[in-house]
């Protein structure tokens, strides 16, 4: 994953998790700029809204909130087809 453009964005969550997790505990955030730009209750439901307001999939990641490491859903998605 060195080269995805999305890695800053994992890993301010992975900095950061725990206060997402008191926060946002169970739901999906979607992270753009080291911001949360969106929470939503599943991932599907988070791509489409984010790609309604205008965001461009591959410019943001889509992350479900939880406790642990087994949490970490390192999901990119690309605009290569």
């Amino acid at each position: 994953m060195p080269d995805s453009p999305l890695k800053p964005e994992f890993d301010y969550y992975v900095a950061n998790q725990d206060d997402f997790v008191k926060k946002y505990n169970g739901k999906v955030i979607v992270l753009k700029n080291k911001q949360v730009i969106g929470t939503y209750d599943d991932v599907p439901t988070a791509i489409f809204e984010t790609q309604k307001k205008g965001e461009i999939l591959g410019t943001f990641l889509v992350q479900k909130v939880e406790p642990g490491t087994g949490a970490y859903t390192q999901t990119f998605h690309s605009r290569v087809a």
